[in-house]
């Protein structure tokens, strides 16, 4: 889609801790990441990233002097404090998006922490092009001690749709409550909050490259084999695994880390041989060779441990498929770390495995394997909701499913 000049505005951001700020930085970072031209707007905080602009506004705040003396003398009856107050926070803001083509508020259209500058924001929605979307995390009046000033002008504003704002609902429960207090029948549009697991998992940099530059947390298996490009490491029968799991309609990834010695005949024309074999069952593009592997600006990946340890993380299963091993510390590494395991049922690996892996027999038809594989990942309730977070709350994933269509849909809106 075209990129857009986009702002996100809160009362705080990090690293003022809370959940809503949390979401605002999140997102900042993504849409930054997607091309976007991002600017984030606080009260209070300091800069998110060296890559986009943070202002620090203190009149955006929920603790600002100036805002708590207009709403003392409103609650006496006397109004001019606070109109001045909106009138300054307008200007502040309209300097800060006057450029830009999307406004995104967190909870300011739904909490009371800063109300002219809610009021700020309407006038904004009214007098301004820019696109305003109120993302509703909450509301003052879902909770039964609600003080009753609420009820009231001027703050039945935060009880009100203002039809020039789209509004965003974070979950289809907050949905039907923001329905119920707009007096509306129509749906809101919900997009959920998210997660970036390579901030979770503390990923290094060559492994958020090729993340990325594959879309791994868009597909929806994979394995990892950590094994020297050698014979014995039976390439071969993970590669016939693959494509049978490819024509099962499951869109499959196979990551080889090893590396051969380009100076030794046997070793290349081995790996020469596994690659012909990757073409030959059409099956090049699910199986990532990390040997050869550069990224888009030609860098090259080198498969340390804690490469390893990152692939261990994002996959969902350790693949051994090896003809002959002495032991097999893979196993342990997927172990300490709770990640399924499938493997050939040589000696060692039953002896370290014992019942609680996935295994199978050499002699298997690789349709046979493939088919005890994803029963086997199926019975397990931990992975079964790694991979529907994976699926539905990544936040690339909300971006690609969520956002882009919200954004369309904004800007064509006159």
């Amino acid at each position: 889609m075209k990129k857009l000049k986009i702002a996100l505005l809160h009362y705080s951001s990090p690293p003022v801790v809370g959940g809503v700020e949390e979401v605002m930085k999140q997102q900042a970072l993504l849409l930054h990441r997607q091309g976007h031209e991002v600017k984030v707007i606080s009260g209070k905080g300091e800069s998110l990233s060296r890559e986009f602009p943070t202002t620090i506004d203190p009149i955006f705040s929920s603790l600002n002097p100036n805002v708590d003396l207009a709403l003392k003398e409103l609650k006496a009856g006397r109004a001019d404090r606070f109109k001045y107050v909106v009138d300054v926070i307008y200007e502040h803001l309209k300097k800060e998006i006057d450029s830009y083509d999307v406004l995104i508020v967190h909870n300011v259209m739904t909490m009371p922490y800063n109300l002219p500058l809610t009021y700020a924001v309407v006038k904004l929605s009214e007098d301004h092009p820019i696109k305003i979307i109120s993302w509703n995390h909450d509301s003052i009046y879902f909770y039964p001690d609600c003080p009753d000033m609420y009820r009231s002008d001027p703050w039945n504003i935060l009880k009100e749709k203002i039809p020039s704002i789209h509004y965003v609902c974070i979950s289809k429960f907050r949905c039907k409550q923001f329905q119920e207090l707009y007096k509306i029948k129509k749906d809101l549009l919900v997009i959920p909050d998210g997660i970036d697991p390579s901030e979770s998992f503390q990923l290094g940099q060559d492994s958020r490259q090729i993340i990325h530059e594959q879309k791994l947390y868009e597909v929806d298996f994979i394995m990892v084999q950590p094994s020297r490009l050698i014979p014995r490491k039976n390439f071969e029968l993970g590669l016939n695994v693959v494509s049978a799991i490819k024509k099962r309609g499951v869109n499959v990834r196979h990551i080889i880390t090893g590396a051969y010695d380009p100076h030794e005949p046997r070793n290349t024309k081995y790996y020469r041989e596994l690659k012909k074999m990757a073409k030959d069952l059409n099956i090049s593009r699910e199986v990532i060779f990390i040997a050869e592997y550069r990224s888009k600006n030609g860098g090259e990946i080198i498969p340390n441990q804690s490469f390893i340890r990152d692939l261990y993380f994002i996959a969902d299963i350790l693949f051994m498929p090896s003809s002959s091993e002495g032991f097999g510390l893979p196993l342990l590494e997927a172990g300490v770390i709770k990640l399924p395991i499938a493997c050939s049922d040589i000696p060692p690996f039953l002896e370290i495995g014992e019942n609680h892996v996935c295994t199978f027999s050499l002699t298997d038809d690789p349709d046979r394997i493939a088919d005890r594989i994803l029963r086997f990942l199926s019975t397990i309730p931990t992975h079964n909701m790694y991979q529907n977070v994976i699926k539905n709350y990544v936040w690339d994933s909300i971006y690609q499913n969520h956002m882009v269509p919200l954004f369309r849909k904004v800007m064509t809106i006159q």
